[in-house]
């Protein structure tokens, strides 16, 4: 079995995809998903999507998002 660190060391000597995937299994173990919240994500997303492409609503580049928001806190 390997230790602590070759573990680690493994890991990090994966490709960028493999390492978020293994980043992410090991998350998900931490913190299981609710198969309820995951099916009303996906049906939030869904309907925002389909606002944006149809042009129900329309977005607001991030960078303004965070322009607007630094500006509240310098209050």
């Amino acid at each position: 079995m390997l230790s602590k660190q070759e573990l680690i060391n493994e890991a990090l000597s994966l490709p960028v995809e493999e390492r978020t995937f293994v980043i992410d299994s090991l998350l998900q173990s931490l913190n299981p998903i609710d198969k309820d919240i995951e099916q009303k994500w996906i049906k939030v997303s869904k309907r925002r999507l389909t606002e944006m492409r149809t042009g129900k609503v329309k977005g607001i580049p991030g960078d303004e998002v965070f322009d607007d928001i630094w500006k509240r806190f310098e209050k």
